[in-house]
């Protein structure tokens, strides 16, 4: 495929990697291919108008998409009985802080939680996490509509974008993976997530690592 090669390498090696190499470039052009198919999904239900508790007062998920006409919602796993936050739900959102700037170009990001709205913006605070935006999903039925919250009261962690045009907001597309039976269950948020790209390119590969709140 090319006739790049690296010191001290062997035939066995480089005749193993450009296997692997036409594997790769067989897995982009999947991915644009899944990208292309996502972007031409018909128009999703329009979504009830929820209220949420904010730092800026009581918003409906219209006023969340601010000057952009779409809207990326995490629901972070942090319920009104948890004592603390998930720590895969954390380490996610540390890697989208890195990005944030730049998703901001293109769309608007909205962090809901069951918690009330003080207890997510005092764990924001301590966290570093005060430049995402968050809302309380307390008293509203998003969780249970957008699949975010088992019906024992277990949360989920989805992410769900939606979409503001002609004065209506539509549902787009969730990352409900989770909920296709699987031997990589959940692996629902893969593609949002670069460290598990990152564990993938170590010959070890991802094991059973779990993140930590602290470190």
């Amino acid at each position: 495929m090319h006739d790049i090669r690296y010191p001290n390498e062997s035939a066995q090696y480089r005749a193993a990697r450009d296997e692997l190499l036409q594997a790769e470039a067989d897995l982009r052009r999947s991915i644009a291919s899944v990208a292309a198919h996502r972007a031409a999904l018909p128009p999703g239900g329009l979504a009830p108008e929820y209220r949420f508790q904010t730092s800026a007062g009581v918003r409906s998920l219209a006023d969340c998409f601010g000057a952009r006409d779409t809207l990326l919602v995490y629901s972070f796993m942090y319920g009104e009985d948890d004592q603390t936050p998930c720590p895969m739900c954390s380490a996610f959102l540390d890697s989208l802080r890195g990005h944030l700037r730049h998703i901001e170009q293109r769309m608007s990001v909205l962090i809901v939680a069951r918690s009330p709205l003080e207890r997510l913006l005092e764990l924001a605070k301590a966290r570093g996490w005060s430049d995402l935006a968050w809302a309380s999903c307390a008293g509203n039925d998003y969780p249970r509509d957008y699949h975010s919250e088992m019906p024992n009261g277990a949360q989920v962690p989805m992410c769900n974008v939606f979409s503001h045009q002609d004065g209506e907001v539509r549902h787009f597309w969730a990352s409900e993976l989770f909920y296709v039976p699987s031997d990589q269950h959940p692996r629902h948020m893969d593609m949002l997530w670069p460290l598990w790209h990152f564990f993938d390119l170590a010959p070890a590969g991802r094991g059973e690592f779990m993140p930590s709140l602290d470190y």
